[in-house]
């Protein structure tokens, strides 16, 4: 478990590097915004999502940790490459290789996970692995800031490739292949000594789009993370151009904050999902849209804030609250497959969450930016960020409409 937390940290730390360092890559390369959000979002998500797909159909039959263990590797390189990139075309072509070996690296790890707890404690458990973005996202802030006020921001994304490497080594060697529904309880009806039925990818795919639940939470997902990683993407550069914040700082307090906030929302979620969920399924859907209705006013506050100080007080509680949605989203989607269908069903929900969020939120963004800055040269991110909040709403919405598809299964008997 720990090693697998790791390997996301380093999933996501290679993910972040490029909006950590915006100001030096735009100083030294001459990006503008919606380069930089074409980057982060669709250049990189089309990879992700799409190759997650016959690479979580593919991890379904074969050894899910040495699959893991090669897209590592493989997301390793890419990353050291991108601190060699000479040009904008060169660091959109690493960036893009970038993706291709992440797409290899939650959906396994999901699987693997189930497989290692039993239902009643899989909440939890993800939540904890789930720690891996927010504390990818604290070193990152803090180690990449830091290196680059030492050295040069080519240098960390060197030294994090080569982290990388080792640790792809770490998980062929030591992270053991459990078997496929191992802790699950079988049907009362099947004996006990049946083997799983092979599911096939179009079956899987047909039974995951056509099923409301599953649906509607990889749609509300993907409208929050259309917010979330539109606000990673840029924070730290609206930060420091627009609030006046330095790197130094960025590496101390902003790290301090993306690492705490972050990881108090996963737990809390997870943990809260584990007690109610139990009660009524209904949580999945409520416990994510609730966070989110009380974030958006203190989201508004952070872009509204006129020092950098006052804003990050006001980012504090989205910070936690925008992550209540990954752990019920994961939990509620692997316990509503089989065993066998786990690591596609999760590659298939995040192929619409990070279509959605991570390939046009931080796209979105930068496009809107750009659009501002010929008239409002000095606050063009921050007119950006305000138009953010609509997906706010249509989020928490989305939650109600998921709310209602489980309102609907409950009375159906649970059958799905």
């Amino acid at each position: 478990m720990a090693i697998l937390c790791f390997v996301y940290v380093l999933n996501f730390l290679d993910r972040q590097l490029l909006s950590i360092l915006a100001k030096p890559i735009q100083d030294d390369l001459g990006v503008t915004d919606g380069q930089l959000g074409l980057l982060g979002g669709l250049y990189f998500a089309v990879f992700y999502c799409v190759l997650a797909i016959p690479i979580g159909w593919l991890a379904d039959r074969t050894n899910r940790a040495k699959l893991l263990s090669i897209a590592c590797g493989l997301w390793s390189v890419a990353t050291a490459a991108c601190g060699l990139a000479q040009n904008y075309p060169h660091l959109a072509a690493a960036r893009m290789a970038v993706g291709v070996g992440e797409a290899g690296g939650v959906p396994p790890s999901y699987a693997i996970i189930s497989d290692y707890f039993p239902s009643g404690t899989r909440g939890t458990a993800l939540s904890l692995f789930n720690f891996g973005p927010p504390i990818g996202q604290a070193l990152g802030v803090a180690f990449g800031a830091s290196v680059a006020v030492a050295y040069s921001w080519r240098s960390a994304f060197l030294a994090i490739g080569v982290v990388g490497v080792f640790t792809a080594l770490i998980v062929w060697l030591f992270v053991r292949e459990p078997k496929r529904g191992g802790l699950d309880a079988a049907p009362a009806d099947e004996p006990v000594d049946a083997k799983p039925a092979s599911a096939g990818f179009w079956a899987t795919c047909r039974m995951f789009f056509s099923n409301p639940v599953l649906l509607r939470i990889s749609l509300a997902c993907g409208a929050t993370q259309f917010v979330t990683y539109a606000i990673l993407n840029f924070t730290i550069l609206f930060l420091m151009r627009e609030k006046g914040m330095t790197l130094e700082q960025v590496a101390v307090y902003y790290a301090l904050l993306i690492g705490l906030g972050t990881v108090a929302g996963m737990y809390a979620s997870g943990r809260l999902i584990d007690k109610f969920s139990r009660r009524s399924k209904l949580a999945f859907a409520w416990i994510p849209g609730a966070g989110l209705a009380v974030a958006l006013p203190f989201f508004v506050g952070f872009v509204w804030a006129p020092t950098w100080e006052l804003a990050l007080v006001f980012l504090a509680l989205p910070t936690a609250l925008n992550y209540f949605y990954l752990s019920p989203a994961v939990t509620l989607v692997q316990e509503e497959v089989r065993p066998d269908q786990r690591v596609l069903s999760g590659a298939l929900l995040l192929l619409v969450m990070n279509l959605i969020g991570l390939g046009l939120g931080p796209t979105f963004v930068g496009a809107m930016s750009d659009y501002f800055r010929p008239d409002h040269p000095d606050n063009s991110l921050q007119l950006a960020f305000y138009a953010l909040a609509p997906f706010y709403v249509l989020a928490v919405l989305l939650f109600v409409w998921l709310a209602s598809a489980l309102r609907r299964e409950a009375q159906q008997g649970g059958v799905t």
